[in-house]
């Protein structure tokens, strides 16, 4: 079963505020100029997909750990440095444990920088398929109307079906336009974020010094 990630206030999350918590971490260093997406949960399985098989370093987020990390970098301006906390209701565990955690954080949205960026070659291929068919079409439409109208002369119905052809051959290009105006660059934000969350320093900050 999946465990929701609570969300966080966010509030001023610059490191300052990190750093000024009386509370042990142990990670990444957090530059001064980061914005700062901090997370709480309870235990780290928490951030991970509790059905992945995978060893821990090359799980899955969770999917509500995954939304509210991406929500939260994407409030942030494009130019920020991004670094994440993850605030933990227990005591310092093993030593590697941060290490671990940023290395399955960074593998996690390295997939998906190189998913999004499968994806828009595979639409830019797509595009490219479905200009030359709306050019062809559009061409034999403008081509077949006009012979039409010279075949007619100045009957109205030569200039109905002149018309017609017309308007279908430039609905054609509607498809491969659209892919070149607007439906790629989602796709290329998506891959950038993704980079720039595959590169953020990771620290995790608990709730207490380990039990003696």
């Amino acid at each position: 079963m999946t465990i929701p990630v609570p969300s966080a206030e966010r509030g001023d999350s610059d490191a300052a505020d990190v750093t000024r918590q009386q509370r042990p971490s142990a990670g990444d260093p957090i530059p001064s100029n980061c914005a700062v997406i901090q997370v709480h949960v309870a235990d780290l399985k928490q951030l991970f997909h509790s059905i992945d098989p995978s060893p821990f370093r090359q799980r899955d987020l969770d999917p509500n750990a995954e939304e509210f990390i991406v929500g939260w970098a994407q409030e942030e301006p494009t130019d920020a440095q991004l670094a994440l906390v993850v605030h933990l209701d227990r005591p310092v565990g093993l030593p590697e444990e941060p290490a671990t955690v940023r290395d399955a954080v960074h593998e996690f949205f390295g997939q998906r920088a190189a998913a999004s960026r499968r994806r828009l070659r595979r639409l830019f291929r797509r595009g490219r398929t479905s200009l030359l068919i709306g050019l062809t079409f559009l061409a034999v439409s403008v081509l077949l109307g006009d012979a039409i109208s010279s075949l007619l002369g100045e009957r109205r119905v030569g200039e109905i079906l002149r018309e017609s052809l017309l308007i279908g051959g430039w609905v054609a290009m509607w498809h491969p336009m659209e892919v070149f105006l607007y439906e790629w660059w989602p796709i290329r934000a998506d891959a950038r974020l993704a980079d720039r969350l595959s590169a953020m320093p990771v620290r995790i900050s608990y709730s207490r010094a380990p039990d003696s």
